[in-house]
């Protein structure tokens, strides 16, 4: 039974000068241009980042520890949404502050059973105005919870949208991703452990890389957006062909093979 009762870690701060390197190597991994000194919503990902020593990782590649990891045994994590309200664009050369907080707990039944759903809110200021904020809903599971590997389909999918982006995701885009976020998450390049020990149907796409697909579409038509919230619904495997979908009416989604929605998500504009 999972039972995070009397967990209540402290807010925290860090500082950075946010630098242009991060995005263009982000742009890179796109087949984009670099987007100049403003960061494209969800683009700060690629900062603030936590650097852990080896020593402090666990066996599926996360550290074993962490000021807002909840204090659970076998601990398993994963992506399931979030939402992000900007006022004021991240600019390469400024000092951003961060300051994070645990938001919310709460413990779930699933079909595989207990989660416990955290989620965390970030907000960055700028000389002490706040110009961001995100909140991030991730889910824990605690034990072995792995399972039979689900049947794969790589049968493109038919998407019919205003806008639309199709990708593959191989190992090697895959592994850039993770480099650049500093995600040592062995589901996203360790196809072994992906499979026979958290049961996934091959290297899983990671979910930030499909909400930032996401946001390309708007951001391709030209379209500042101010406010977005994502949701993560199924996993994308490494080789499976699939396709952002959206429209200029705020809709977004990721769509697999199978007629699966990986993701749903919706937009806003300045």
């Amino acid at each position: 039974m999972i039972d995070v009762g009397g967990w209540s870690p402290e807010p925290v701060e860090t500082a950075e000068a946010i630098g242009a390197a991060p995005s263009a190597a982000l742009a890179g991994v796109l087949d984009v241009e670099p987007p100049g000194e403003e960061l494209p919503p969800l683009w700060h990902w690629l900062h603030f980042l936590e650097r852990p020593a080896q020593h402090e990782l666990g066996p599926d590649g996360h550290p074993l520890a962490g000021h807002f990891l909840p204090p659970i045994p076998d601990r398993r994590r994963m992506f399931a949404g979030g939402r992000f309200r900007v006022r004021e664009p991240l600019r390469a050369g400024d000092t951003v502050t961060r300051r994070t907080e645990l938001a919310s707990t709460a413990v779930k039944q699933g079909r595989s059973g207990e989660m416990l759903f955290v989620t965390v809110r970030h907000t960055f200021l700028r000389d002490g105005a706040e110009i961001a904020v995100e909140e991030q809903d991730l889910v824990y599971r605690s034990g072995d919870t792995a399972s039979r590997p689900p049947e794969v389909s790589f049968a493109a999918p038919d998407t019919k949208a205003p806008w639309t982006l199709p990708v593959t995701a191989d190992p090697v885009l895959l592994f850039r991703f993770s480099a650049l976020t500093y995600n040592a998450h062995r589901i996203h390049y360790d196809e072994t452990y992906a499979t026979e020990v958290e049961g996934h149907g091959g290297l899983v796409v990671h979910g930030p890389l499909l909400a930032i697909l996401c946001l390309e579409l708007p951001r391709r038509a030209g379209l500042k957006v101010n406010g977005l919230s994502f949701r993560a619904r199924r996993p994308v495997y490494a080789r499976q062909p699939f396709v952002a979908a959206g429209s200029p009416d705020g809709e977004l989604s990721i769509e697999a093979p199978g007629g699966v929605t990986a993701m749903t998500a919706t937009f806003s504009t300045a």
